[in-house]
């Protein structure tokens, strides 16, 4: 697997010849992520060659300082390297790094002062309006069982509806939609409460549900339930929404979280302000709710592609 070490002294080769092989062995990482970890330190030992001026070796790691690390990183983003490989090869270094301080031989101190370059944020992908609605419709459930496939489309549709995390959907209860509600509290991460809008659609969704399940339903219990009566587990509605992608000729892209991102997709396309979804959806941060603006402008941006005749 590993290429020869042309330009390193023999200790150092060796060394991190053992150090793949823990990774491999005693840490069991994947083949893949051994082998990038060797070509990245293989690249970084290479550029020591030029940059200390003679084959690498642990005394150079040793007076190894965040400027040469830097150096190495503007000469791989000179060749292209993209932020997220740069970002991984920097783990790799400071991998071995760490492994070689553990036996004495080095500092990494230097390592762990280096910046790891910015990674760019990817854009959600939320479904489109209809491709939501046919989601959530309880025609479209495909299980066979009635009660489970109202279930389905209730939790979809809360989902959808309600701005819910998948595991904020499941830890609902009865006393939740107790009476006539018109809004949930919500306790999301961090243990922050949020109040949600419930939408007239997710109740009937959920009265429907809860007219014909078969299990007792107690006000404090999970509202949920799986076939066998037991709390509903994530795994079972992430199941059921990859055959809903295939029977709907859905992306990939298309998973319950991805009914979240739609939520606040949808809101701000429809003209809700940040700090209105920031509070629905629960965001410590507005620089997190932000991101959907991207998604808004990239589908601005699709449509007058698509339908502007000088575009």
């Amino acid at each position: 697997m590993d290429a020869p070490l042309i330009f390193a002294s023999p200790e150092l080769a060796e060394e991190r010849q053992r150090w793949l092989a823990t990774l491999a062995g005693e840490r069991r990482l994947s083949g893949n992520s051994v082998e990038a970890y060797e070509r990245d330190t293989r690249q970084f030992l290479t550029f020591l060659t030029t940059h200390m001026g003679g084959p690498a070796r642990l005394a150079d790691l040793r007076e190894l300082k965040p400027l040469d690390l830097r150096a190495f990183l503007a000469a791989r983003r000179r060749d292209g390297a993209s932020a997220r490989t740069l970002g991984r090869g920097l783990a790799g270094i400071r991998s071995f790094l760490r492994y070689l301080e553990r036996k004495g031989m080095v500092n990494a101190a230097g390592a762990g002062a280096v910046r790891t370059p910015k990674q760019p944020r990817s854009l959600p992908k939320p479904l489109t309006d209809g491709q939501a609605l046919k989601v959530v419709a309880s025609e479209a459930q495909l299980h066979e069982e009635p009660w489970i496939a109202a279930r389905d489309a209730a939790v979809l549709t809360l989902l959808y509806g309600c701005g819910l995390r998948i595991s904020e959907a499941l830890g609902l209860t009865p006393a939740d939609f107790a009476g006539e509600p018109t809004a949930l509290r919500i306790a999301g991460k961090g243990g922050k409460t949020r109040i949600v809008p419930l939408l007239a659609a997710a109740v009937d969704a959920v009265g429907a549900y809860q007219a014909i399940c078969p299990y007792r339903l107690a006000p404090a219990e999970p509202l949920f339930r799986g076939a066998r009566g037991g709390p509903l587990q994530p795994a079972i509605i992430q199941r059921e929404m990859q055959r809903l992608r295939g029977a709907l000729g859905l992306p990939d892209s298309a998973t319950p979280h991805a009914l979240r991102h739609s939520f606040a997709t949808h809101l701000l396309a429809g003209g809700g302000d940040l700090r209105t979804i920031q509070e629905l959806l629960g965001h410590a941060s507005l620089s997190t709710t932000q991101i959907y603006t991207g998604v808004d402008s990239a589908r601005l941006l699709d449509i007058y592609d698509r339908a502007h005749p000088r575009a």
